[in-house]
């Protein structure tokens, strides 16, 4: 097996994920896991570049932020990339009105975006308001268009809250898909649009980077797939049952 040295020689970032690797989120704003402020300080410390790169979408990146540096952490909304941000930008690039199947901690990022006489549904981790009468609703919308358009704000299947394991958006996701015969777009990881962006904003090459996360398939294989290296940490929901 090579030596650390020798796997992380020409990396001149990190990108990390931050919830199941910073912290796990709950009651009270969640809990930062155990030596993760100490390792994000030495991190800044050092010559690499790092930036966050997060699939949460139950908050605005202000509020994420807020919480993160209220447990310690140091750092600033300018150094996270989320779904919510990166969806906008489609939104009004494609004239996208969504009908928004959302967290209510995640609406103000859409506060700028028409939602009048919907013509595409955008679906997050809305928690709660995962009810019956709401996914009947975002099917309905999407079975009343000529080209129904379906953005998704990642697509994981569970994260991990100080309290246990939580659904996450990936099987709403996928059960309209289903329900509608369609293919959602994801926006946020595993895809490599996301990815890039990221990187994008660090300045660099996806092989002068490596991603570090707790969740095998959005975080070490997406980021793989974009040709950076990648560590899955033995926090958050890692499980060895999962490991590739």
């Amino acid at each position: 097996m090579a030596a650390w040295g020798e796997r992380l020689a020409g990396v001149r970032g990190v990108l990390l994920d931050i919830s199941g690797v910073l912290y796990d989120g709950g009651e009270g704003g969640g809990a930062p896991i155990a030596g993760s402020v100490e390792a994000l300080a030495r991190l800044k410390r050092s010559q690499l570049k790092v930036r966050f790169c997060t699939n949460e979408s139950q908050k605005s990146r202000e509020d994420l932020v807020g919480m993160l540096r209220r447990l310690g952490f140091d750092i600033s909304e300018g150094e996270v990339t989320a779904p919510a941000p990166a969806t906008c930008l489609i939104l009004k690039e494609r004239g996208l009105r969504p009908h928004l199947l959302i967290h209510d901690g995640v609406r103000s990022e859409f506060d700028q975006i028409d939602t009048s006489n919907p013509n595409c549904v955008v679906i997050a981790d809305a928690g709660e308001g995962f009810s019956y009468q709401n996914m009947n609703k975002a099917f309905q919308v999407l079975m009343e268009l000529e080209n129904p358009v379906l953005l998704s704000l990642g697509k994981g299947r569970y994260y991990k809250e100080t309290s246990g394991l939580m659904l996450d958006v990936g099987p709403y996701m996928k059960a309209l898909e289903y329900a509608c015969g369609i293919e959602a777009e994801v926006v946020g990881k595993p895809s490599p649009e996301f990815f890039k962006s990221a990187l994008r904003e660090m300045g660099l090459e996806a092989h002068q980077a490596i991603m570090i996360g707790d969740d095998i398939v959005g975080d070490v294989s997406g980021a793989q797939r974009c040709g950076m290296r990648a560590l899955q940490v033995r926090t958050g929901k890692f499980s060895p049952k999962c490991r590739a």
